[in-house]
């Protein structure tokens, strides 16, 4: 029988979710249509504002211990969830954004989950020493918003999210976390019942109240995943939003553009015009993903057998060719398109 920790933050979600669509003009967290947008018509947008209190909510009811003591984590998210809230009404700066997020990753630091170590290679602990914490924020400032960007197709950033939060509440299952685990498994539940909303035709948008929150909820997940597997395995569970970014960005600064200029160049914008379907495009990137996090298994599998030699590196290698890979690909099709 499931036990009810993990049915009421769905409930709860749920419930807030179909209570901000009803009365989403008069809140006002309406989206309006603009150039980038895929959507015609107007639609409720922040939803993250439902799932993320719901989160929230969920955990300090029925994990009380475990949300005290890791209370600094819960702010951070907290100040990330605000910045969104926020953009989501009066647009901030990708500056101002990116100062949330860099001073909620400081509060990480308080709950002892930073980056520390990129690993073991040739028998050596590649450890980060004093560029730790900087490097920590490099990292969650850019997963966070490689998240935030992908969400621009309905139940894309949803359905992504949920495949990589499976992922890691098996290994907090296989390893017995139960912080990784639990987090993951809540957050699972919240995105579940947000994204019955919000596939296409989504009902109401995630906004990036919502992306920021989740992008940074697994960036924190993925930290502490590292003191029980290899770093590298961390790019394979979250390629899809990390290959997405860094191919855009890359093409950017190739045409001699700010790498932080909005577009409709993403992957999922190219595959919507090959597909001209939202849900399929949207399918086929999760399958991506799903794809991507077996891989992400396979390679945890042999890293175990062969920990000091040239796999880890191997693997680096070879996430970098998948990266110039789509580079080429995509980049072809954007220019024959």
């Amino acid at each position: 029988m499931i036990e009810i920790k993990y049915i009421l933050p769905f409930i709860l979600s749920f419930l807030f979710i179909y209570l901000l669509i009803r009365y989403a003009s008069k809140i006002g967290i309406l989206d309006i249509p603009n150039d980038r947008s895929i959507h015609a018509s107007t639609v409720p947008r922040s939803g993250g504002i439902g799932f993320i209190s719901a989160l929230f909510i969920s955990f300090a009811l029925l994990e009380t211990a475990l949300f005290l003591q890791y209370i600094y984590m819960f702010l951070a998210i907290a100040i990330v969830f605000i910045a969104g809230f926020y953009d989501d009404y009066k647009n901030l700066s990708p500056r101002i954004k990116f100062f949330a997020i860099g001073s909620s990753t400081l509060f990480l630091y308080f709950n002892n989950i930073y980056i520390d170590s990129l690993g073991i290679y040739f028998g050596f602990d590649a450890v980060l020493f004093y560029l730790s914490i900087p490097f920590t924020i490099f990292v969650v400032s850019g997963f966070t918003n490689a998240l935030n960007l992908i969400d621009g197709l309905d139940g894309l950033a949803g359905g992504i999210s949920i495949v990589i939060l499976t992922t890691f509440a098996y290994v907090g299952f296989v390893f017995n976390d139960e912080l990784i685990f639990l987090l993951s498994i809540f957050t699972i539940a919240v995105l579940a019942a947000f994204t019955m909303f919000n596939w296409s035709p989504a009902k109401i948008f995630m906004g990036d109240s919502g992306s920021l929150s989740i992008g940074f909820i697994i960036s924190t997940i993925a930290i502490l995943s590292i003191k029980h597997i290899h770093p590298v395995i961390i790019l394979y569970f979250a390629a899809i939003p990390i290959i997405d970014t860094v191919v855009v960005m890359l093409r950017r600064i190739n045409m001699k553009r700010s790498p932080f200029l909005a577009d409709k160049t993403h992957i999922h914008h190219i595959l919507y015009r090959f597909f001209g379907d939202a849900k399929q495009t949207a399918i086929f990137l999760i399958l991506a993903q799903l794809i991507f996090c077996f891989l992400g298994y396979v390679v945890a599998r042999h890293i175990e057998h062969y920990p000091n030699g040239l796999f880890p590196i191997a693997m680096i290698f070879t996430f970098f060719i998948l990266i110039a890979m789509a580079y080429m690909i995509f980049t072809t099709i954007l220019k024959k398109g």
